[in-house]
């Protein structure tokens, strides 16, 4: 295949800078992995793209970009490739956790909401820009905000916390209470729903051989009780989950607002989220 003349550079150039991180282009595609022919994985519409060739294609729904906007708009003799990820399809449930960033293997794309297509963060492909240069963009978000939390969501996905073996056994039936009452048609389960995130700081450090814990569970500022009841008492009920124990000599737990937090407690703790409990190991 001929490289691009100038001409042709100058074409595909034009044609990207409208272009953003976050971008996708919706319909029939395919994404191209490597694999073992002797024992392929199996994924649906999954094909061996030849006899002896370790390449395979699967259908998929579209792709997001993931290329910076910074990038995306060089001149494509300078910076000629683009990352994208297949968008895939996910139930109600997945969808709702994913929109909240508890699920760092994806990204929501606010404009295919309404489809529950989300970005699979897990699966990359690199592309020519003359390639994207002739799809139909669809605009992946349309706020500030927006842009902000898909930057977010990819960030958090390359930057996963492996917590300590041992804290991921402490706080496993926390965990496994929200995951079992997050998506039921109860008030803890609507107020689980109305939480921005959970974030828990370690002090004064994970490897101490004392620590101290303190667990915020994040709710909107406008959010000071939710539906006529105090966030206190649904935190009761989360605190008999947590209680100190091994190393973690006093846990604290609250129910608060960003704002109530200061900017070297943000990012001294971590987010809580249900893919997030990953030991070294595992």
């Amino acid at each position: 295949m001929e490289p691009l003349d100038a001409d042709g550079c100058a074409s595909v150039d034009a044609a990207l800078l409208t272009w953003r991180q976050g971008d996708c282009v919706v319909g029939e595609q395919w994404f191209v992995f490597r694999t073992d022919l002797e024992r392929p994985l199996t994924l649906d519409g999954a094909a061996a793209s030849a006899e002896g060739v370790d390449t395979a294609e699967s259908e998929v729904f579209g792709f997001m970009v993931l290329t910076q906007t910074c990038d995306l708009v060089r001149k494509c003799s300078e910076r000629p490739f683009v990352e994208v990820c297949p968008l895939v399809e996910v139930d109600e449930a997945q969808h709702r956790e994913i929109e909240r960033g508890r699920r760092p293997n994806y990204a929501f794309v606010p404009a295919l909401a309404d489809r529950r297509l989300v970005g699979d963060l897990d699966r990359v492909m690199t592309i020519e820009k003359a390639v994207v240069a002739g799809w139909d963009r669809v605009a992946g978000w349309q706020t500030d905000a927006e842009a902000r939390r898909l930057a977010l969501a990819l960030a958090r996905k390359r930057a996963r916390v492996a917590f300590p073996d041992d804290f991921v056994a402490f706080a496993t039936p926390l965990m496994s209470r929200m995951s079992s009452k997050h998506d039921k048609q109860s008030d803890e389960g609507r107020a689980l729903r109305a939480l921005r995130e959970i974030r828990v700081r370690a002090e004064p450090s994970w490897d101490a051989d004392a620590v101290k814990l303190a667990f915020w569970f994040i709710r909107d500022a406008d959010d000071a009780t939710f539906e006529g009841k105090r966030w206190d008492q649904f935190l009761e009920e989360w605190q008999k989950r947590i209680p100190k124990g091994g190393r973690f000599v006093d846990v604290q737990a609250v129910v608060q607002t960003l704002d109530d937090l200061t900017a070297r407690e943000y990012v001294e703790s971590d987010p809580l989220d249900l893919d997030y409990l990953s030991t070294r190991d595992g």
